[in-house]
Formats: C-alpha cells, structure tokens, sequence
C-alpha cells in the first residue's frame, strides 16, 4: 500500500481511508478543519508551510465551566458592553502558518473583530464581540482548528503553565552522555594496548553508540525539526548547518561501529550538542532577564490623584495605588486600574485597549476597566485592584498602534544570518571536496567544524542584547521607550521640534497676573471645578492658584482640545478659553499667553500667564544646535518671542499660532524634504505631531496623561538631559556594528582553522557558545560604560 500523509498535519494517513478534495486525512478532524478552511477562503493557510496544522481534540463538554461567569470575569481583559478581550495562551503556536490563521480568525468568526499573536509566549489577544460569540464558542472554535487554548483553573488565569524544564532536560541529558562517552573513549585516547583490543575495545564502542542515540534523537531534535521545516519552507534558517553536521557525525560513526572500521566520533558529536545547548540555555536566561527588566521596571512617571480621607487631592505614582483608594479622573486622563464610577459621569475612549475610538457611557457604581481613557470631565473612583505593574506598559506596546518603523539592524541581522547560512554551506563543501581528495580522513571533521564554528548566533544576538540593555539603561534615567526600534530611530534624528507650553516651560514656577471684573465667590467655585477636570497644562497651573472652594459636581462639561473649556452648573454658563473662544475681541498689544473668562455670556477678564522656563534650556539647546535643526512650535501668540530669541541659539527657528493641525503639516512638510523629525511635546495637544514624527516623545509631569501616537516618555526633571539620551542612542549603533565586526573577525579566523583541518568539532561546538557569551559580554559592559556617562 501506498505510504500516505495528512494534508493537514503531516501525521500518517495511509490506514485512515479519509479523503476530500482529492487530498488524504488522517482522521475526520483534520478534514473538518480542512472543509472550515475551504469554506472561509483560508486554504492559502497550507501555502505558507507544508502541513502545518495539528489534530483537532474532541472538546465536547470540556469548557462546560466557561459558562460561569465568574470564571469568565476572571479570564477576560476587557469587559466593557458588547465587546470582550481575552489573552490565551495556545501551546501548538509554531510557524507562520500558525499566526497567519489566528491572525485570521475574523474570517472564520465575523464576531472577532481582532487576533493578535505573540509568537514569543505563545499567546492570542482576541477582541470579540460578547453578544455573537461566548468565550466557551471561541476556545471550542479555536480547539476545531487544532489551536486548543491551555486553560488553569487552579486561579483562574490564562497561560500560568508550569515553567518549561524541557531544554534544561535535554542539557542534562547531552552533558550525562557526552561525560560517559569521553569516558568510555579514554583507552582510544591514550592508546591502551591488550586491555582495550581484546577484551573490551566492541562493548565500549557500542556503548558509545548508545549513550548517542537519546542525545541525537532527543536532545539535538529542536535543531532537527527547525531545520527540516526551515528547508520545507524553502528558507535556509541557522539551524540547517547545525543539523546536517550533527547528522553526518552520527551516520559517519555509526557507520564505522557497525562495520568495525573505527571508533566513530561519539565523543565529538556528543559534546557538540551539549555545548550548543550550553550556549542556548544562556542565550534563553539571558532573554527572560532583559524581558524581565522591561516588564516590570520600566515604570511610566505618570502620576495619578488621590483624594484622601480628608477630602484634600494628593498626586501619587501609579504604582502606589492600592484597593480601596479613591481618584479623581481629569479629562483626556487614562484609568490605570480597574474600579468602580461613584462621582461624576464618565464618557470613555477604550482605544488604548481594543484600537477603537468609539466612546462608552457609564453612570455611577459601573464597574470601570484600566486602560479607558476619560473623554468628559472629572469623575471620582474607588479602585478595586491595585495596578498591575507591566499592564500600562503592555497596554502602550499594543499592536494596534505600531507604526510602520522598520528595524534595518533586525533586517540586516536576518539578512546576513540567511546568507552567511548559504556561504558557508558552499565553503563546507568546497572543503570537504578537496580534503576527500588529499586527505580523506581529515573530509568529515572539516566538514563538520566549518559548520559549527561558523554558526551566526553570535551576529544574531548583537542587535537584541545592545537594544535590550539600552532600553533597561535609559528606563532607570526615567526615560521610557516604547520598543527597540526607537533607539534606531533616535540615531537617525536630524531635526528636533518642540512644543511651548508644558515641554520647554514648568507649570510648578509660572506667575500668573489676572485683569478684569472682580469674580463672585460662586464664579470662582464655578471656574475651579471647571478646571479641576482639565489636564492642559495652563488649566494645571491656574487651577492650583486659585484659593480653595467647595467642588461641585458640574451638569455639563465638554473641553475642547487647544482652544478651551466650557461646562455648567444649575443655570450657570462658564467658558474658560481663547479670547475668540469666550467671544471677546483681542486687544492688539496683548502679546503674553492669556486665559479669557466669560459666564453666562459676559465676558469677566483674563488671566496672563509668564513663563517660566525649564532649568537648563538654554544649555540643551546650545548642545543640541551642534547636531540638529532646532524648531519651537507653540499654539501660544508671540509674546514670548522676545525673551525666546534671547534665551535660544540665533538659528532656532520661532514659530506661533500653530494649531494642532499646523504642527502636524510642519512636520509633514518638512519629512518629504528629507527631514528625520524627533517631536517633543506634552502628548495633550499634540497627538497628530507625535504621530507623524520619526520619534515622538511625550513630556510628563505629574499627569496621568499620554498618547499611544508617543514612542518615548520623558520626565519632566530629565529634560535637560535629552541630549544625552540622544547620543547614547547613537552609541549603540556604533556598539552593534562593533559586535557585527567582532563576530566576523571570530569567523574568519574560526573558518581558517576548520577548512585546514586543524580544528576539532568538539572545540568548534565549545567556540561557538564562546563566542556568542562574548559578544553579549561584550555589548553589556560597552552600554554599561555609555550609561555611567549619564551619572
């Protein structure tokens, strides 16, 4: 009988007698999945890898406990009306093919509005709609596929699965092996004469051969499955030449055991994979140390405010919050925890969460998710939970709102590792073809060792480790970066446009003079309540001036971003603004940054505001004129040009009047012209500039105010040390391409050894670890000496 295989899972189909389409299936599953494929247009699923699916399990009753809701509640991420957010963790994740369909899975469901995939944790973050879809009809439809979520009722949390042990298990099982086997080969090796021929010379070469057979079929099996579906695939991955070198070390020894021909080299191969293994395991604990620093300490400075027992407004850390407290939500404010409404009427933006921007209304004892962010005035929460520390973090780094920035190191990193995988293919060959020919004994250890020791792991890791360290290096200095590819960005910065009011001035030291009618005492509680749910950075400043008065719960609120406020309580109207805002005419002499006020549509008189600008401006900007061009962009008149141009280098440009659309346009210009553009801003007004810019960094000051359009977040007090995150940006680089030479220099030299047969696979299998530990030693104390340069 003809051997046959699943279409759909590559498992032996030839007894199941299951076709469709002309196409073999081990079982009525895997036809299943295929017919849902078809069905929904999904059949280029098997374009991307040759069967890569898995065999569906039967579900039936298993998730019956999904139907408690309390069991749900704990699971989602996201409850809000109809939609849902749920984060599982899927053990079978493994290919393209695999991310492809979850990626997909909207066109299975129409309910799934959005599938993330995180290759790395093996996870899925679906958005689904709660009123088409339960969770219990997801998992099912995901376990009909072959993508069967792990689910721990233990503590009803999603992907809490035991740590996996299994590297370090195949470690132990290669380093017993490889120790037994160098034991066994001792008598080989110092030549023992009677003892070893007679009597035991067969047994310990099939012991040897013994002690082998689980390193080669267990612990080598990762390299032999990732390089089978890399060459399946078409695509030439690292571990092709680490699989064909083990392999003909294995076929080669066995070949000499069976026919009594030699002693094969079990001990070669044996230490070769243990040492590839080494090298791997501290690669992996390397990875979850960096990932474990991002997680949790790269703490935004966002602070939030707390009302106390005695009713007084206390500004905390985000990361101080504990259940029970009470906070007051300003507008454009984002709720960093789960709680619950008791004051005010909250109009939410879940775009941080689910990457829509439709607002959800809620009123008093609804229960209010982190991550929303308060669209309509101030509202008083209790909180339910404290905050988890990565959640913002994770919440900032949501797919949804990466832009296209392409890494050229990570490409040029992939790229050389698939060509450097091809040239060294041809130099193994070409090596081993003239030592067959002069030399035939020394043909398998040359083929072997050029395989290993020009294994581009060591290339690989510069880019990952320098970032990684960088990122932890800048988190500490209170400057937080979305992702890697930002310090790639920084570096190639040629044009820095700031923001005025909020970035380059300090609210806490502004003075603020007030000319007009004399407001009434309920004016002046009507105007501090208004401002009270304003986040801009004038309304901060105006707010803390005024004298303390009863807070009211205002009927009507609505803010308009860069021009004003208007709200309502009882019968009285207040617009707090821009002089066209509040409808007065603006006197033409008036040139300082002015807030007009009006009530019930008579205008009252105005507030001017005198900057005070941030310690060590004018030393930063003669720092950075060296380097960039340097752009002032302000929604502010001019009345601040005069002291600018004092305090500023003579060719900083001086723009004003610039509205938030005007910013964006400037930039827009400017990067069709070749500019590279790094925005500065308070991440308030200027969400579109931040947007466009190449990097876009948010200034924060004791607000819980940023946007997802913002690469990085400042602090405020480590303003005046941007031109020096800026060089260390540019550092790194320098850094990587340093490792990339380092790594070719170790190759060539390496190579040279292997291809005139003075190198064993043995000690080509302990460089290659070697090499790769000393390019990450190499990269961490090189960002190590750049960081100290900060202190």
């Amino acid at each position: 009988m003809k051997h046959k295989t699943c279409f759909h899972c590559g498992l032996d189909a030839t007894s199941a007698n299951v076709t469709f389409d002309n196409k073999p299936f081990c079982c009525i599953g895997c036809k299943t999945v295929y017919e849902i494929f078809t069905v929904n247009d999904l059949t280029c699923y098997y374009d991307l890898q040759e069967a890569p699916g898995a065999t569906p399990k039967e579900v039936a009753g298993k998730y019956n406990f999904l139907e408690n809701s309390k069991i749900v509640e704990q699971l989602l991420e996201f409850n809000s009306d109809d939609t849902q957010i749920v984060n599982l963790y899927i053990p079978y994740i493994h290919c393209s093919s695999c991310i492809w369909i979850l990626e997909n899975l909207n066109k299975l469901h129409p309910a799934v509005s959005a599938s993330i995939v995180n290759f790395g944790k093996k996870t899925v973050r679906v958005t689904y709609s709660a009123q088409k879809i339960s969770l219990k009809e997801l998992v099912i439809l995901l376990s009909s596929i072959g993508y069967e979520p792990y689910i721990s009722l233990e503590d009803y949390s999603v992907g809490k699965k035991k740590a996996d042990r299994s590297l370090i298990y195949k470690l132990g099982v290669a380093g017993f092996a490889f120790g037994n086997v160098m034991f066994l080969s001792f008598p080989e090796y110092f030549e023992v004469g009677e003892f070893w021929l007679e009597k035991y010379k067969h047994l310990f070469r099939w012991l040897m051969f013994a002690y082998s057979l689980p390193v080669v079929f267990y612990s080598a099996q990762d390299y032999f499955i990732s390089a089978y579906k890399g060459v399946r695939s078409k695509i030439l991955n690292i571990d092709v030449p680490i699989a064909l070198g083990a392999a003909v070390l294995f076929v080669r020894s066995s070949i000499e055991i069976i026919l009594d021909t030699g002693s094969g080299f079990f001990d070669s191969l044996t230490g070769l994979i243990f040492f590839l293994l080494v090298g791997k395991f501290f690669q992996q604990k390397t990875y979850s140390f960096l990932s474990f620093e991002r997680d949790y300490k790269s703490y935004f400075p966002i602070g939030i405010t707390k009302i106390t027992d005695e009713g007084k407004e206390e500004s905390i850390q985000v990361y101080d919050i504990k259940k029970g407290d009470r906070l007051l939500i300003r507008s454009e404010e984002l709720i960093p925890v789960d709680c619950v409404l008791i004051k005010g009427k909250a109009r939410l933006d879940y775009s941080f969460v689910t990457g829509e921007s439709k607002t959800v209304s809620k009123i008093s004892g609804d229960k209010l998710f982190a991550g929303g962010k308060q669209v309509g005035g101030n509202i008083e929460v209790d909180v339910l939970k404290s905050i988890e520390q990565s959640y913002l973090t994770q919440l900032w780094s949501n797919d949804v709102f990466k832009k296209d920035k392409e890494s050229s190191f990570t490409t040029l990193t992939n790229r050389i590792s698939k060509n450097f995988t091809i040239t060294i293919l041809a130099i193994a060959l070409i090596a081993t073809g003239y030592w067959l020919l002069n030399d035939s004994s020394k043909a398998i250890n040359v083929f072997t060792a050029v395989l290993i020791i020009a294994c581009p792991c060591a290339i690989a890791l510069s880019a990952p480790f320098t970032f990684g360290n960088i990122l932890r290096i800048l988190g500490k200095r209170k400057f937080y970066l979305k992702n890697a590819n930002v310090i790639e960005q920084l570096a190639k910065i040629n044009t820095i446009i700031f923001d005025k009011t909020g970035t380059i001035t300090s609210n806490k030291d502004t003075s603020i003079s007030y000319e007009g009618e004399v407001l009434s005492s309920s004016e002046e509680t009507l105007l501090k309540s208004t401002l009270r749910g304003s986040n801009h950075p004038l309304s901060r400043s105006l707010y803390e001036l005024l004298s303390e008065n009863d807070i009211l719960t205002l009927d009507k609120y609505q803010e308009y971003i860069g021009i004003g406020i208007e709200a309502q309580y009882n019968n009285d109207y207040i617009k707090v603004g821009s002089a066209p805002f509040v409808k007065h005419e603006l006197e033409k002499d008036t040139l300082n940054t002015t807030v007009h006020i009006s009530t019930n549509n008579k205008y009252k008189g105005k507030f001017t505001f005198y900057n005070a600008y941030r310690k060590g401006l004018s030393q930063l900007f003669n720092i950075l004129k060296k380097d960039y061009d340097l752009v002032i962009l302000s929604g502010d008149n001019e009345g601040e040009k005069e002291n600018l141009t004092k305090l500023l280098p003579p060719k900083t440009k001086l723009l004003f009047n610039q509205k938030p659309e005007d910013k964006l346009e400037y930039i827009e210009y400017h990067q069709s012209e070749g500019a590279n553009v790094l925005m500065v801003g308070d991440g308030l007004n200027d969400a579109g500039a931040l947007a466009q810019s190449n990097v876009g960094i948010a200034i924060s000051e004791n607000v819980n105010v940023f946007s997802p359009a913002c690469d990085a977040i400042l602090d405020a007090s480590k303003f005046n040390e941007l031109a020096n995150y800026l060089k260390i940006s540019k550092s790194a680089i320098k850094i990587i391409k340093w490792s990339f030479l380092l790594s070719f220099i170790y190759n060539i030299i390496g190579l040279y050894f292997a291809i005139t047969g003075q190198l064993a696979p043995v000690i080509a299998a302990i460089l290659m670890p070697l090499s790769s530990i000393s390019i990450v030693v190499f990269t961490t104390i090189c960002t190590n000496i750049v960081g100290r340069k900060l202190k």
